[in-house]
């Protein structure tokens, strides 16, 4: 397996790096977490250090201010940086060496590596003995895995530009295939997943649950894609791109990650959000077999975790931890901009992502499947 996406379109295969740390070097922090008395408690005081791996540059200075720091002052415990624009592949490596030089990191559940270490055992369980009952309550069930748990979610929604439409906008994606109505130049994503998922929601294919691509779905969207494949203007490859011909008036209306639409609302450009189908993805938190520092690995874990840190960690970095007691810390005009608000959260769509990985009926994997009859459509 490669160390790329083998499935590129559920997971957009945009350099996380370079969206996270737009979005944490333009997002305003007023808010930091204080490392109260109770966060000292014996359940998560500590001496020594723990290495934990993200991003580099602003998303990681970010996150210093706002989560780091704070677990330093309330446990005692150090924390040295890491840094891993995607940091499966390192993972791999180190597990091969038999020497693991980091403790926390975060993973992409969509990457092929993300697989050969769990199935190599290379994620310690996570120990939820040390968190709080707020954060067992506040984070939901399915973010919590045992051998890991949700860091972060992001959604590939449709967005809108307000100047086009000023006597009222499109409502949803049906109104994306209203090309009378809503007249414009339109932009999908050159990946896979979030479009299916929208030509599924105008044909009213709004599963519960975790959701499959099976063969019977993807004829359908690709067939409702067809009729609106003649109006895309350019099918975009990375966020940065997609915004910055939203702003330039290159599109009217497109799909785009929530993060950097976030970045360019908080900035002042006139972009509506709009939540109905929204397909949202999770990077996960694991703690690294043969870390130097596993016991100090998993209270950092159940730190991160608390409705406060987890709100500072939002305001940090620009995408939402798991736990919804957070939505009380964060100010009221960036909660309709956030995945996590229940409001917005009952309209969007997450793959059964274990099930993409399994084989399909003509030996690939789905993923691998499911790729090949994306590109062969749009080679047509």
């Amino acid at each position: 397996m490669s160390d790329q996406v083998l499935s590129e379109p559920p997971c957009r295969r945009v350099s996380r790096r370079s969206v996270l740390q737009s979005s944490a070097a333009l997002l305003s922090v007023p808010f930091i977490a204080k490392a109260t008395a109770a966060f000292g408690q014996e359940k998560i005081a500590r001496t020594g250090e723990v290495v934990v791996c993200s991003y580099g540059g602003p998303f990681t200075e970010n996150l210093r201010k706002t989560v780091l720091d704070p677990f330093t002052k309330a446990t005692g415990i150090s924390v040295v940086d890491a840094v891993a624009d995607n940091a499966e592949a390192p993972l791999w490596a180190m597990n091969k060496a038999g020497r693991v030089d980091w403790d926390v990191a975060m993973v992409n559940a969509f990457f092929p590596t993300y697989l050969q270490l769990q199935q190599a055992g290379a994620f310690l369980p996570i120990d939820y003995s040390l968190w709080d009952d707020e954060a067992l309550k506040g984070v939901p069930e399915f973010a919590r895995h045992k051998d890991t748990v949700v860091a972060y979610q992001s959604a590939n929604l449709l967005v809108y530009d307000e100047r086009a439409f000023p006597k009222g906008g499109p409502k949803n994606w049906t109104d994306f295939w209203n090309i009378k109505e809503f007249p414009g130049p339109r932009g999908l994503s050159a990946t896979y997943g979030a479009n299916l998922v929208a030509a599924l929601s105008v044909l009213g294919v709004m599963d519960k649950g975790l959701w499959r691509l099976t063969d019977d779905k993807i004829d359908r969207a690709l067939k409702k894609l067809d009729e609106i494949k003649p109006h895309i203007t350019k099918w975009w490859t990375t966020g940065g791109e997609t915004l910055q011909l939203l702003i330039n008036r290159e599109y009217a209306l497109t799909s785009a990650p929530d993060g950097r639409v976030l970045v360019a609302i908080k900035k002042g450009f006139p972009i509506r959000m709009l939540w109905d189908g929204a397909y949202v993805t999770d990077n996960h938190w694991i703690v690294a077999k043969g870390g130097p520092n596993t016991v100090n690995a998993q209270k950092f874990i159940a730190f991160v975790n608390r409705a406060e840190i987890a709100a500072a960690f939002t305001e940090g970095t620009g995408y939402p931890g798991p736990n919804l007691n957070q939505l009380k810390y964060l100010p009221a005009d960036l909660l309709p901009l956030l995945s996590i608000n229940p409001e917005n959260a009952a309209k969007t769509v997450r793959f059964d992502v274990p099930w993409f990985w399994e084989k399909h009926s003509d030996g690939k994997t789905n993923a691998e499947h499911i790729l090949e009859r994306w590109l062969a459509w749009r080679a047509q």
